[in-house]
């Protein structure tokens, strides 16, 4: 699909692109312009002649994608769009804009969207109260089921969701929760107060999104309310954010993790700023083979004694990166989905810790056996199976802590992973088999 619409753009087709972009759905439509340059997704972009298909579709891109497009429309185009948009999705990309160009947005929608979305932008990024929306049904508990399956009827238009009533008192505080089914399956006079579950699931203003989504899906609901301080019900989180969230998460980590950034995404076909991004991480790898090249020179001494030890310096480096990095990507991803916790992570470090050992002494055995065998002389097989086994020991040890130092230091966990862990364990791993080839020396023939 997205070489058909390439071509039809390059010819200009505009009457054929508007009849293919009627048929699709507007995350397809986001789907195929993600692999287009800047001008032709303007160009596509401007070819969806329903505002609410291009609202929709411009909610689906990445928001990398979205601003730059934003920042080319004309202003009036802006302003139609925006107005139906709901309230989390129009804030998102505001938020990313100039000063000035999210002033004139702002001053094209109504009163209360304005109102509704300065709100929205008044909470911390990335926390609950940024990506909730404030369109939801709430009703009192004394309203019958027969009174708010009429009041949905009337009014279903103005909510992004009816997948739930949420229950407040006079004071606007969330007491209850009634699912759309059980509220069908009642019986006509039954007030809410009679079917509501009053135990819900619910976050804070301030709670960290990450968290929302897992507390989504903990208990796998379709949307989660949120309230303030004093338990007011202010907007609620639908699942279709809730999983923007858990991608948006997750391509920051992996990215990191690569010692990247997800501003690729945007630099596509700029080879010189995505050179940029990535270049810091790997000035510190570059720094860091330094630093075991010079760990290296300080022991030729022992190096020019048994030049066989040089055979196993690739090994002993390789297999202790690779082992940190296994040990850091599954702490990173617990962190991440909350199945690793601060209570938890001394039992998952010894956990991984022992897991090192084990792999250690295999792997440290293998390659001892194989150094006896093809040097003939045991003590080497003997020096590279023990720095093999501890390297790989402290390497998982290291591969697991490092993210939890991060952790509790609020930064990102994942940028302890991939070219930081692997440079240290690199380090390391060099000490520990010069160190042990060294106070060996005198043993070797």
């Amino acid at each position: 699909m997205t070489g058909t619409i390439r071509r039809l753009l390059q010819r200009e087709a505009w009457h054929n692109i508007q009849k293919v972009l009627e048929k699709l759905y507007p995350a397809d439509i986001s789907l195929v312009m993600r692999d287009l340059d800047a001008e032709m997704r303007l160009n596509l972009f401007r070819q969806i002649k329903n505002i609410a298909k291009a609202a929709e579709t411009l909610s689906e891109l990445d928001i990398e994608i979205a601003i730059p497009l934003v920042q080319t429309l004309p202003e009036k185009k802006v302003g139609e769009i925006f107005k139906k948009m709901s309230d989390d999705d129009r804030a998102e990309i505001i938020s990313r804009l100039p000063d000035d160009f999210a002033r004139q947005i702002l001053d094209q929608l109504g009163t209360v969207e304005s109102q509704d979305v300065e709100t929205l932008l008044s909470y911390p990024e990335d926390s609950a109260g940024r990506i909730m929306t404030t369109d939801f049904f709430a009703l009192r508990d004394a309203t019958t089921a027969t009174e708010a399956i009429e009041i949905i009827r009337r009014r279903g238009e103005e909510a992004e969701t009816v997948f739930y009533i949420y229950v407040t008192d006079p004071l606007g505080r969330l007491i209850g929760i009634v699912s759309l089914r059980k509220l069908i399956l009642t019986r006509p006079e039954t007030p809410l107060k009679d079917i509501m579950n009053t135990n819900v699931v619910k976050v804070g203003i301030h709670t960290d999104q990450e968290f929302v989504a897992q507390q989504v899906e903990r208990y796998n609901i379709l949307a989660i309310p949120v309230v303030d301080e004093a338990n007011t019900l202010v907007g609620i989180i639908t699942v279709d954010d809730i999983i923007d969230v858990i991608r948006q998460e997750a391509t920051e980590d992996i990215f990191r993790m690569a010692g990247t950034d997800s501003m690729e995404i945007v630099y596509a076909d700029n080879i010189w700023k995505i050179s940029r991004i990535r270049l810091p991480w790997l000035i510190i790898t570059l720094m860091g083979g330094i630093v075991t090249g010079y760990f290296m020179w300080l022991f030729k001494a022992t190096l020019q004694t048994t030049l066989t030890l040089v055979t196993f310096v690739p090994v002993i480096t390789g297999m202790g990166g690779n082992v940190g990095t296994q040990s850091s990507s599954i702490i990173v991803r617990g962190l991440a989905t909350g199945r690793v916790t601060i209570d938890s992570i001394a039992k998952v470090i010894w956990r991984e810790a022992r897991i090192g050992i084990l792999m250690g002494i295999f792997c440290g055995l293998s390659v001892g056996i194989v150094a006896l065998i093809w040097h003939h002389e045991a003590m080497v097989g003997i020096v590279v199976a023990f720095a093999m086994s501890a390297s790989m020991t402290v390497a998982a040890t290291m591969g697991a802590f490092a993210p939890t130092v991060f952790h509790k230091l609020d930064i990102d966990p994942a940028i302890a992973s991939g070219p930081f862990v692997t440079t240290s364990n690199d380090i390391i791993g060099i000490l520990i088999y010069m160190g042990t080839a060294t106070l060996f020396l005198k043993y070797f023939s």
